[in-house]
């Protein structure tokens, strides 16, 4: 009888295999050697799926972290490319880097600036904004998350016998398979929907859950419980542009958008002209590039724009 193989070696033989092939990506006979490994067990698909969504995170993290920005706890912000040179081809200590936080961490931070994409024990992912704070407790019959602050979004995968919640302040968020994302705010949490069905409530059983679907978004008051009726938003996919590390504007004041800005830098934006404050703007940039905005704004409303060490102040012409 032959042996089966164990889950953790297919881990860590995919972590090895996603570094061969990104050193070597070009190679036929090696991709045809990938092809006969994943075809050997149908395990190997998803596990060298997940190790390649850990290498892609890997290095988006040296992109869109805060360039002095301290480690958290969770998933160690490594420099892809540092990671090869460190560890060589086969890099076995690389699959304890990629595997572990992922079948281990319960805890994940993010710095100022900072976006995070983790993929879960259960198949699931998070990306997980910036100054954020969650727990993850993979329990045997609940899959439950605790948003201490800020702003997750989470790819859930399908496990009807164990539930999806996320807990922010008393607001619940219960999904089975599906996608949404959460924001801890003062007084309540935005709740957007892309993908399927969530059902949302508050701790203190203030009125029956309210189900939210694929295109719609809700908030959840702390107090209040979920009085209001979630409404549709065909602007989710802007809301959310900051999962590619991407401020999307279409219409917003320079204030609100001046705020959003300042969510991810240290260097704050402010707009000293009431006059302008009000004005709306439409435009597409980096989370990290406040000046550019800045700039681009003041060009657009004849504004002038002052460069100091902590503050960049816009003002009218």
């Amino acid at each position: 009888m032959v042996e089966r193989e164990r889950a953790a070696d297919i881990e860590a033989d995919a972590a090895r295999w996603v570094v061969r092939i990104d050193r070597d990506s070009d190679n036929a006979g090696l991709r045809a050697e990938l092809d006969a490994w994943l075809a050997g067990d149908r395990r190997r698909v998803g596990a060298y799926a997940r190790a390649e969504a850990a290498w892609t995170h890997l290095d988006r993290a040296s992109v869109l972290a805060a360039p002095d920005a301290p480690g958290s706890v969770g998933t160690p912000l490594v420099r892809r490319r540092g990671v090869i040179a460190g560890f060589g081809a086969l890099a076995a200590g690389l699959a304890a880097v990629m595997v572990a936080p992922r079948l281990l961490a319960r805890r994940y931070d993010t710095a100022l600036g900072e976006i995070r994409r983790v993929p879960m024990s259960d198949g699931s992912v998070a990306a997980i904004n910036t100054d954020s704070a969650l727990e993850v407790d993979m329990r045997p019959r609940l899959r439950a998350v605790k948003l201490e602050r800020g702003e997750a979004w989470f790819a859930v995968a399908k496990d009807p016998d164990r539930p999806f919640v996320v807990e922010s302040g008393p607001v619940r968020v219960r999904a089975v398979g599906t996608a949404f994302s959460v924001r801890k705010r003062e007084g309540g949490s935005d709740v957007l929907v892309t993908e399927g069905v969530v059902e949302v409530w508050t701790q203190d059983g203030k009125g029956a859950p309210r189900r939210v679907a694929a295109g719609q978004r809700l908030f959840a008051e702390n107090d209040g419980g979920v009085a209001t009726s979630p409404r549709a938003d065909a602007d989710l996919g802007r809301q959310l542009a900051w999962r590619d590390g991407q401020i999307v504007l279409d219409g917003q004041t320079l204030a609100e958008a001046a705020a959003e800005f300042n969510r991810y830098n240290d260097r704050k934006i402010v707009v000293a002209d009431p006059r302008l404050a009000d004005e709306r703007f439409v435009g597409w940039f980096r989370t990290n590039d406040p000046e550019g905005f800045a700039e681009a704004a003041a060009t657009t409303f004849n504004g002038k724009v002052s460069l100091g060490r902590e503050t960049i102040v816009l003002r009218g012409g």
